[in-house]
């Protein structure tokens, strides 16, 4: 008997320590990793690169350049909706019931669906319906931070690199 009333005591314990750090991020909880942060960086160079090339050139190269840019934004955009996907079902955050974890799950996919759909479109519509769609992804991540189911340092990550994907998209979807 002593013995399940010092497991129910461990996991409280557990339990308010769990409470206590996602109502107060320590600094390593609000930290963006290094590792992150270089592969964040890097992963925006083709966007950048892909986004001037457009810009210069002209012809069939850059119809290529504009499709590479589109096919890019939605392979990230798809990334960033996994990243969503792999929180809901490691149980990032607190635990949640059937529909919240559906609802999770249903909006991971979404960002894939618009990336592919952005594909079939035009030129600059489907530019700018990525560059919408990374800061819909943004301001949603955002709050999934702020109610624990994110990385407290996940916006930290976010906000610069959507701004130079963004400002990317505008420039390839203006050339």
């Amino acid at each position: 008997m002593a013995a399940n009333g010092d497991a129910t005591g461990t996991e409280s314990a557990i339990e308010e320590t769990s409470a206590y750090t996602t109502q107060h991020p320590t600094s390593s909880q609000t930290h963006v990793p290094s590792a992150a942060k270089w592969l964040g960086a890097l992963g925006a160079i083709p966007f950048v690169s892909l986004a001037v090339a457009d810009y210069f050139l002209e012809g069939p190269f850059q119809e290529q350049v504009s499709f590479a840019l589109a096919a890019y934004g939605a392979v990230i955009l798809s990334f960033l909706g996994g990243i969503r996907w792999g929180l809901a079902i490691a149980g990032f955050g607190t635990t949640q019931s059937d529909s919240a974890s559906f609802r999770r799950l249903t909006f991971s996919v979404t960002p894939s669906l618009i990336g592919w759909g952005a594909l079939f479109l035009p030129k600059s519509p489907g530019l700018w319906l990525l560059a919408v769609a990374f800061v819909w992804l943004l301001v949603f991540d955002s709050q999934a931070s702020r109610k624990a189911e994110a990385p407290a340092w996940y916006p930290r990550l976010r906000w610069p690199l959507t701004v130079v994907v963004v400002a990317s998209l505008m420039l390839g979807a203006l050339a």
